[in-house]
């Protein structure tokens, strides 16, 4: 009986986060049979739950905490023959963001342009609303320019962003604001410096700094305005729901196993197979037992930083070819708690905002931790207008940036953690909010926690920073030098973000399939 490719080529995953989950669901989609192996005990990678110890309740949310570009997977579920809905619930947020200053203004922005433009208006002034409403339209048309060649584009190029639609599209190339900083950039669209650090927080998105990434990121507030969920049950939901996919569409899952290297055929012994090919997997299973999967091919979903210092075997070291000086992108210390709060009316989403952002990421640019840091707050058990669905402590993740050091020992102490909590607190008590600590659930994670995590990154979160206008088109693609090797994550095109994680396991799992050929073609 004659057998399909499907059944003879496994394609093997190393890592399960959201990008590796997504390739391997295109690939089990399009036919092919996928193991994927991932050394915690489930899948999802950053987008993980933690119980701080005493809690007993539902996780709190410990990495990303909503959604955008939905799109993004309602097509992976698509290619799979099913909905995002019968998988997960998706709550739309119109309030975006609760935002509050130290001279105890406070603002909220809303889905609806008009909407953010009337509380702009009463927060500063009429010119200020009007103001909003022009980079609205600039954000929104610079996301068209970029949309197709770049986000959904395998390798894209400042060449084709800028002539995908010939003529006029070299004309549309200027209207990206390639050319000065976010910070520059929003100098013309307001006034008041408060909305000038709102806008240029967007950055920190891309794990970088509003006074060195080029304007074009402004283009992450449009991608907000037009649509952000939370997901129902947290965050943690999401993985689950891709999870019961990938496993539905017959992929083999492996977790609590320690990938040790990856085989490559120097001497292309193998038939059929080029010299220097991916082949096989080596990992420790969760009994401790070496084991090793032949592979047809071989997507990992980690740091490309890891590939290339040789972490998953000396081989491979420079296989995907980043530049070694390429600046990281930020880190964070978090505390995820359980806590009861007064004094401010939180709504789902928050950031509390330092009295001066250039000073802040002046530390930050110099690897040192702010003196005072703007601190965002999750309040996960809050809708997005204040309404809350637990009487007594609520869940919260408090977030602040810092330098991506991770890697260096001891490049920070328990002492200046305490001390930048006890600022980062302080900070959110002078704009108004309390949070009662005392004998509150708690669990802190700092750039050497993320490290430990995701190897090779120094606890840098978002791939490399973005402080230049090629420094997008420097993420490396799907495809390494290595015949049979595909990368996914935040570290690859299209960068960091939950959606652009998704759309990177789409892209890899599209080209190991391309590569390999047709999943259901039968075989002798």
């Amino acid at each position: 009986m004659a057998r399909t490719v499907s059944e003879i080529e496994t394609i093997g995953i190393v890592g399960g986060g959201v990008g590796g989950i997504c390739a391997a669901i295109q690939a089990a989609a399009a036919g092919r049979a996928v193991t994927l192996i991932e050394r915690a005990p489930a899948l999802g990678g950053k987008m993980r739950q933690i119980w701080p110890e005493g809690h007993a309740g539902e996780g709190i949310d410990g990495g990303p905490t909503v959604l955008t570009m939905r799109w993004a997977f309602d097509q992976l579920f698509e290619a799979a023959g099913r909905s995002l809905d019968d998988y997960v619930e998706l709550v739309p947020l119109d309030t975006l963001a609760r935002h509050a200053w130290p001279d105890g203004s406070q603002l909220d922005l809303h889905v609806d342009v008009e909407r953010s433009a009337a509380a702009i208006e009463a927060f500063a002034s009429a010119a200020e609303a009007e103001g909003y409403r022009r980079f609205c339209a600039h954000t929104e048309r610079i996301f068209e320019v970029v949309e197709e060649p770049f986000l959904r584009s395998a390798r894209p190029s400042m060449m084709t962003v800028a002539t995908t639609k010939g003529l006029r599209g070299i004309f549309e190339f200027a209207s990206i604001d390639w050319h000065r900083s976010m910070w520059r950039a929003l100098g013309s669209f307001f006034g008041d410096p408060r909305l000038r650090q709102l806008f240029a927080r967007y950055a920190t998105y891309y794990g970088s700094s509003p006074f060195r990434a080029p304007a074009t990121l402004n283009l992450i507030a449009h991608v907000e305005r037009i649509g952000v969920w939370r997901v129902r049950g947290g965050m943690a939901k999401l993985a689950q729901g891709l999870t019961r996919l990938a496993e539905e569409l017959g992929v083999e899952v492996r977790t609590g196993c320690e990938v040790e290297t990856i085989e490559v055929d120097v001497e292309g012994g193998a038939a059929g197979r080029a010299a220097g090919r991916a082949r096989a997997i080596v990992y420790r299973d969760a009994d401790g037992q070496s084991r090793r999967l032949e592979c047809a091919a071989v997507i990992v979903n980690a740091a490309p930083q890891a590939l290339d210092t040789g972490h998953l075997g000396e081989h491979l070291r420079g296989c995907v070819g980043l530049d070694p000086k390429a600046p990281r992108s930020l880190s964070a210390v978090t505390w995820s708690l359980v806590a009861r709060t007064r004094g401010f009316e939180l709504a789902h989403h928050n950031v509390f905002f330092s009295s001066d952002y250039r000073r802040e990421f002046a530390a930050l640019d110099d690897a040192e931790l702010p003196d005072e840091p703007t601190v965002y707050v999750c309040a996960q058990d809050r809708d997005d207008a204040g309404g809350t669905t637990v009487e007594g402590p609520e869940r919260l993740l408090v977030l602040v940036n810092a330098p991506a050091l991770g890697d260096r020992p001891g490049a920070f102490s328990s002492a200046q953690l305490d001390a930048l909590e006890a600022r980062a607190f302080a900070l959110m008590e002078r704009c108004g909010l309390v949070i009662e600590r005392e004998g509150a659930p708690c669990v802190r994670s700092d750039p050497h926690t993320f490290e430990d995590l995701f190897p090779a990154t120094g606890g840098g979160l978002y791939g490399l920073a973005t402080h230049a206008m090629m420094d997008p088109f420097r993420r490396p693609a799907a495809r390494t030098k290595i015949p049979g090797l595909y990368l996914s994550g935040g570290g690859a095109h299209p960068g960091a973000g939950v959606p652009m994680v998704c759309l990177s396991g789409q892209l890899a799992g599209r080209a190991a399939v391309k590569d390999l050929g047709a999943g259901r073609e039968a075989v002798a």
